[in-house]
């Protein structure tokens, strides 16, 4: 395009999404332009139809209007023919606030002679109205679900078909999420981590239903139903049966109890899934579904035994890097909230996808039903065999569940489990569990040289000196718990039969992780850069030389995982030798000589108060540059169809780490490395 050219954006300023001009940068202001694009992207709205902070007469006052949008077709964008309303606010201020509340919005429409429909929102409640007359001619408004998209089509409010479900935008869906679980904490007086797994349950509903092809939704609340009694006592009813369907599945038997039930209020159940109903979740883009739901998750279930979750830009660096194949074993072995393997699984996914694409010779747009449900068929089956995740926390087990499936039903071979303690002291279910998704006897896992089982380990294991490992049973399993000492003469180290009093778990979890990969497998792990570093740790490095090839190390910035950990940190990434390789190195007294790939993450993204950071000028002021993913439009040609004008613009931003797998493919080739 003619007009590429790099924009340059005041300190303190955002450039509005729809109209381009520069605004302060605040709350408010955020909650506003996450609106502006879901009205253009979701609501399929035209920019000559939305109209930014407009001018109200209201007697001798004049306040503006956030946003207010008119017919397509209006050639005079006067007052008397506004015909939606939006008042965003910043989330501290509350719908009864007197001032800002819903109360603001009414009087705007009231003002406004043809204004039919209002919304108001603080990101985390919304409240949306329609004004009609009744039968004395006086102003009412009623509550409804949602305002109507483009084609002013109300049937789908409050009943969506497969075809008119959206794609969420940008935080949209976190800000639903939010919404929703603020409305259980706020309604139905239960604490964050209870009102978390109601959400959850009404999630799986929504998938549930979502994948019921090819018959008719189920998952709904139409505006008359959530605004009434009887309304919301049968919206309980018909979300009821569909959970009923969903703990009777026996990929879930480990999440939900067959006794389980929503325990919601009809009133808050039937808010809920009028907030949910018009999204699919199935199809959303995945990066916007993990953030929101990672960002609920580590909100409300985060732990205190060293538990801080991965960013999903370093996730998806590593992932990219250590390259699952279709038919490889993965695991994540503290899997927190399943994001490593969402992003493994969707990695291995588009491979998938480009290979049934080739196999039917069409695009997956064109596929059939039937297609459609054996691609997710034999993606389940993949999960089923593929894909696992242990952690301790049996919360973060049934949220990685989730995160599962609603990534496309990986949920089979997520288990609790302490994964440190010796294999025979392994609870009986998850062994069973193991060796039923491992297709082996239960008796084969005997000890810690018994569990070579996975080809792929992505992981960021708990670490810290606040929780070290001392118990003996744990500790004789591992090399590096024993007590080495250094030849100073000749700086090498020989372990000895003492054990240590106590290790950082980080420690055994890398010697862990190793013995779980098949000879041969490869892990990426986040660790503390002092096992790297240390000179007191030296022995810890001698022993990973002596059992792996050290592909790479990746050095990531100290504010990678603030701002709740400081901690300096490095993914390693390793590949497990054969007991050959070992076997030869140690008759010839030589290490085998190879090239070591290494990479310093100078930007991640995000500051230590986890506010995102963008490119700058030299004059350190943020740019702008063409959004190339906007499908923001001005126009319809004269056929009715949508043309792409009006380009977009977006910050950039300041982050490296999309960056390193592109330059590590390179010298991997180089390496002859063929995964």
């Amino acid at each position: 395009m003619a007009d590429t050219k790099v924009i340059v954006i005041p300190e303190g300023k955002i450039c509005d999404y729809v109209d381009g001009k520069f605004r302060n940068d605040t709350p408010e202001e955020y909650v506003r332009q996450t609106i502006e694009k879901r009205l253009v992207n979701e609501h399929k709205y035209l920019l000559k139809q939305i109209r930014i902070e407009y001018t109200l007469q209201m007697g001798s006052r004049k306040p503006r209007a956030d946003i207010v949008i008119f017919d397509k077709d209006c050639t005079e964008q006067t007052q008397e023919n506004i015909k939606i309303i939006i008042e965003c606010k910043k989330e501290a201020v509350e719908a009864r606030n007197a001032k800002e509340g819903v109360e603001q919005l009414k009087a705007y429409m009231s003002a406004c002679l043809n204004c039919e429909w209002g919304m108001w929102t603080n990101g985390r409640q919304k409240e949306v109205y329609r004004k009609v007359k009744n039968e004395k001619g006086q102003i009412e408004f009623m509550d409804y679900n949602d305002i109507p998209s483009a084609d002013g089509n109300l049937e789908d409010i409050n009943r969506p078909k497969r075809t008119t479900l959206k794609n969420a935008y940008d935080d949209n869906l976190l800000f639903t999420f939010k919404t929703c679980h603020n409305h259980i904490y706020v309604n139905d007086g239960l604490q964050k981590q209870p009102a978390f797994f109601e959400l959850l349950k009404v999630i799986f509903c929504k998938i549930e239903d979502e994948r019921n092809i090819p018959k008719p939704l189920e998952f709904y609340a139409t505006s008359e139903e959530r605004s009434n009694p009887d309304g919301q006592l049968t919206v309980k009813k018909r979300i009821s049966k569909i959970f009923d369907q969903v703990k009777n599945k026996k990929k879930y038997r480990l999440i939900f109890d067959a006794n389980d039930e929503i325990k919601l209020s009809p009133r808050s159940l039937a808010y809920i899934v009028s907030e949910l109903q018009k999204y699919s979740l199935l199809n959303t883009n995945i990066d916007i579904k993990g953030k929101a739901y990672e960002e609920i998750v580590g909100a409300n279930l985060r732990g205190d035994r060293g538990e801080f979750f991965t960013p999903r830009n370093v996730m998806k660096m590593v992932v990219e890097m250590i390259n699952p194949g279709v038919d490889e074993k993965v695991l994540d072995s503290s899997c927190g909230t399943g994001g490593f393997l969402v992003n493994a699984m969707t990695h291995v996914i588009e491979k998938l996808e480009r290979q049934f694409e080739e196999e039917l010779g069409m695009p997956k747009a064109n596929w059939s039903n039937e297609a459609i449900n054996t691609f997710r068929d034999r993606i389940s089956e993949m999960a089923k065999s593929n894909y696992f995740g242990f952690d301790i926390n049996p919360d973060l087990v049934k949220a990685t569940k989730m995160n599962m499936v609603m990534n496309n039903d990986g949920s089979g071979n997520i288990l609790q489990s302490n994964s440190l303690l010796p294999p025979h002291e392994w609870t009986d279910d998850f062994r069973s569990n193991l060796a039923e998704a491992l297709g082996i006897d239960k008796s084969a896992i005997r000890n810690h040289k018994t569990i070579e089982f996975f080809n792929v380990i992505v992981t960021n294991p708990p670490f810290g000196s606040k929780i070290p490992i001392k118990d003996k049973a744990i500790l004789e399993q591992f090399e590096l718990a024993h007590v080495w000492e250094n030849d100073k003469k000749t700086n090498t180290w020989a372990m000895t039969e003492r054990l240590q009093a106590s290790v950082p778990p980080e420690i055994l979890f890398v010697e862990r992780c190793t013995q779980l990969l098949v000879p041969g497998g490869r892990m990426g792990i986040v660790l503390p850069d002092n096992i790297l570093g240390a000179p007191g740790l030296g022995y810890i490095r001698e022993w990973l030389i002596k059992n792996h090839r050290i592909i790479a190390s990746v050095d990531l910035h100290v504010d990678t995982f603030q701002p709740r950990n400081g901690t300096q940190t490095s993914v390693l990434f390793l590949q497990k030798k054969t007991q050959e390789q070992k076997d030869a190195e140690e008759k010839s007294g030589t290490m085998a000589d190879y090239n070591i790939f290494m990479a310093m993450v100078e930007k991640v993204g995000h500051d230590k108060r986890d506010n995102p950071t963008f490119k700058r000028d030299k004059e350190g002021n943020e740019i702008l540059v063409p959004d190339t993913n906007s499908v923001l439009v001005l126009g319809e040609t004269g056929e009715g169809d949508r043309t792409v004008s009006h380009e977009q613009k977006k910050k950039v931003e300041d982050d490296q780490t999309p960056d390193v797998p592109a330059i590590f493919a390179e010298w991997k080739t180089k390496e002859g490395l063929a995964w």
